[in-house]
This record gives C-alpha cells, structure tokens and sequence, in this order.
C-alpha cells in the first residue's frame, strides 16, 4: 500500500480475521503500513483483550492491543466508538513502545469521546463470572471488555465514556454507579478505589487526542487508512459458536459503518486472514485440533492464559472458514499467512468436510444475526463433528496459498512467512474473489 490515490478501485483496507483470532492482523496490518503513506489505523471493535503481534526484521517485537499495528511505522491510530478504550492498559502500553523507541505514542493516537470506558469494576466482574462458570467457562480474557458491552446495553446512557474522562463530576458519579451496580449483583469487587480510577482517566484525558465522529473524514481525506479488526470472525457476537464467542461485531460491519459515515462508503477492500493452520485459544469447538501439532508448531507469542486457557492448534478447517467468508458477506482478497509451517510440519492438511452423527457436511449455512438459539445448536454440532475428507497440497507454500484462495473463492494478495517476512503480490496477476469481484486496484495495496 503506497497511499496513492485509487483511480476506481478501493481506497481503504478492511482487515478482517475469518478464524478464531490469532490468524495474524498484526503483522498484515504492520505490512500495509511499511510503506508510508497511510493516514491512519482504525481499530473498530474489541478493545484491550487484542493481542497482535509484530516483529520488525530488526528484531523489535510489541503486542498491540489498542495501538494499531501499524505504530512502528510511524502510523496513527484512531480508536472509534466501536472499540472499548482502557486507559490503564494503554498507559502500559506506551511504555513498552517508548522502550522500543516510539517517542511519544500518545502523540500517534486519537480517541473517539463516545468510546465505552472499560474499568477495573468491569475486569473484576468479568473474572466473577468466568470463575462462577467453573468447567463451562466462555474462555473470556478476563480483562472486562465483554463486560463492558453488557453494562452498556444494560444502562444505556449511563456506562462511563473516554469523553468523560474531562468532567471529574461526571466521571465520579458513572463510576460509583458502575461499581455500587456490579459490587450489588456479584459481590465485593477486586478493583481500587474510584476516586483513584477518576485521578488516572483524567491524566488520560489531558494525554491523547479526544475527537467527535468527523475526525474519521478528515483522516480519510488525508490519505488511505487500514481498518484492523479484533477476534476473529468465527468468534463473532452472533455468527461465532455461542456462548464461547466475544461480546464484538467481529465481521466487516462496523469498519463500513465508519467508512459511510466518514463519506467512503463502499471504498474498502474487504481483506481476510487466514493461517494455514487453525488455532483457538481458549474453550469451544475446534474440530481439526490435533494435539501433536502444538509441539510441531510452537506458539512463541501466544501461551496458556489464566483467564483464556490453552493455546489449542489444529489442520485448516475449510469449513468453518467457507462459513467465516459467507457470514461476512464474502471478502475481496485473502492475507495467508505462516506459509513456513507446511514445511516445518509435514503432516499439514486441510479438512474439506465433517461428519455429523454419520453425515458428511461439507457447509455450514450461516444464520440470520440475532439467533443465538441457532448459534448455540449450530455450537453443540460442532462438538460432535470430526474431520471426514482431508487432503495436503504438499510442503510447498505456493500450493498452500493457491489451495487457500481456491478454498475461500478470493485472490490471495499477501503472503506471510515467519514473524517478519511478508511480501504483497502484485494485484494485476491475480483473480478475483467469486463474492465481490472487481474491487483489487493497483493503488489498495
């Protein structure tokens, strides 16, 4: 992506995750952005539980959680309304990218007002639950960002915002409803006191750039921008395998929202990524899990969380991603990414169908959003489901990118092997997606 101006074709990325998460948005996202000329990074949903990865080819490496990856490069990030802001995760945050020698990262980050406020109340409450489940936990980060969804469907016009943060009065009061709430349904909460949260979200307020809805058409108006999803697809709010999903919109959907509102409707290029292998990290369906991969394939950034649980890692589901793509309305190009595992992992393959209380299913229809009755139906399948035609296209990594876009039915337009080695295929060599053709200029990537 050079941040030329399209001549007919999309001027924005869309990243979007069609697995469980984890499939590498950091590195697609930082590899956009290496060659200058993107306005900025827009984060449009999740908040601090993101965890992507990025190692630059001088071996630097930080994990963005509400920072876009695109930071090292010298890249802006905008966090917007859909994307839940913890300012004490972000403070240590831009710590450990001053370490690496960003000098001043809060001076690369703007923040919608009407961002919800995810809190030390939020956390503890989100981890209450998660214990209250016992076996049946969710596989939540424990960090309170699903919490903070729930609290502000529940009291609409009362969850603590980032514009808040400058009225201490206003702050004050939403904070101890907040905690008198949580602390009256679950118990004493683990979380220090809310005078102190209130003296620490001010400091916030005075530090990063605070901005209203039009601060996406003046960036757009600057250049490219790259939007960078959280989670992953199959992890969706209502399309994911309920309940072990994650209180976000995790397709395409609210990247387009913003894009319309800031005047570019329809100019984004629907981008997915994908591994070459499928992991999920935490509890719930994962019907290509082999165990043994997990020592052929080890995890340097990813380990067994607390809160989530174990690093779990499987072959290629083409199933579950055909869904991911159909759920999303289709995508106009794929990123792949660790293309070096086939190599390292001889016994890499890709599973084409299930078999489901002895039938073959080689698609799953997806649903109208909304259904979690269906999704939780849909969930207790997949739990029965086992993998029933498998194939490899080999050791080669060309094979496995030209199997992969076959598969999803959309042209691959960046290949990833290793932590720091990415390289964009010229557009104009090739295909196009069979959802939404046309749309890969020469000036989206």
């Amino acid at each position: 992506m050079d941040g030329t101006p399209a001549t007919g074709g999309p001027r924005h990325t869309v990243v979007v995750d069609l697995g469980f998460g984890d499939a590498g948005k950091g590195a697609t996202v930082d590899r956009l952005c290496r060659s200058g000329g993107v306005a900025a990074v827009v984060r449009y949903n999740g908040g601090a539980q993101a965890a992507h990865n990025v190692v630059t080819s001088d071996g630097r490496h930080h994990t963005f959680a509400q920072f876009g990856s695109g930071t090292l490069r010298g890249v802006p990030t905008q966090l917007s309304r859909f994307t839940a802001v913890d300012p004490l995760a972000l403070a240590a945050e831009a710590d450990h990218l001053r370490a690496l020698g960003v000098p001043d990262p809060y001076a690369l980050i703007g923040v919608d007002r009407d961002a919800p406020l995810t809190t030390p109340y939020h956390a503890a409450a989100n981890r209450l639950r998660e214990q209250a489940r016992g076996e049946a936990r969710h596989g939540s980060c424990g960090m309170g960002v699903g919490e903070t969804a729930r609290y502000g469907l529940a009291h609409p016009g009362e969850a603590p915002t980032a514009g808040d943060c400058v009225s201490r009065p206003r702050l004050l009061r939403r904070l101890r409803l907040l905690r008198d709430r949580l602390t009256d349904e679950l118990g004493p909460l683990a979380a220090p006191p809310v005078e102190a949260c209130a003296e620490a979200y001010a400091a916030f307020a005075r530090t990063v750039r605070l901005t209203d809805r039009t601060r996406l058409a003046e960036l757009a108006a600057r250049g490219p921008l790259v939007f960078e999803g959280a989670q992953g697809v199959l992890l969706d709010e209502w399309h994911g395998f309920h309940p072990f999903t994650t209180w976000s919109t995790t397709t395409f959907a609210h990247a387009e929202t913003l894009l319309a509102e800031a005047g570019a409707a329809g100019e984004g290029l629907r981008l997915g990524v994908v591994r070459t292998y499928t992991t999920r990290h935490g509890p719930g369906p994962l019907v290509t899990e082999d165990p043994e991969l997990s020592a052929l394939l080890p995890e340097p950034h990813n380990g067994h969380g607390r809160w989530q649980g174990a690093f779990r890692v499987g072959h290629f589901d083409a199933v579950a991603h055909t869904y991911a793509a159909e759920v999303c309305g289709g995508v106009d190009a794929l990123a792949v990414t660790h293309l070096d595992a086939p190599r390292r992992c001889r016994g890499l393959r890709i599973c084409r169908a299930y078999g489901i209380d002895g039938a073959l299913v080689e698609r799953l229809p997806p649903g109208a959003p909304g259904d979690l009755v269906r999704q939780a139906e849909l969930t207790g399948r997949m739990l029965r489901a086992a993998p029933a035609l498998w194939d490899t296209p080999g050791s080669d990594p060309r094979h496995w990118s030209e199997a992969i876009g076959s598969l999803l039915g959309a042209p691959v337009l960046l290949e990833s092997s290793g932590p720091a080695r990415q390289r964009i295929r010229e557009p104009r060599s090739i295909g196009k997606s069979k959802y939404v053709s046309g749309k890969v200029s020469e000036s989206s990537v």
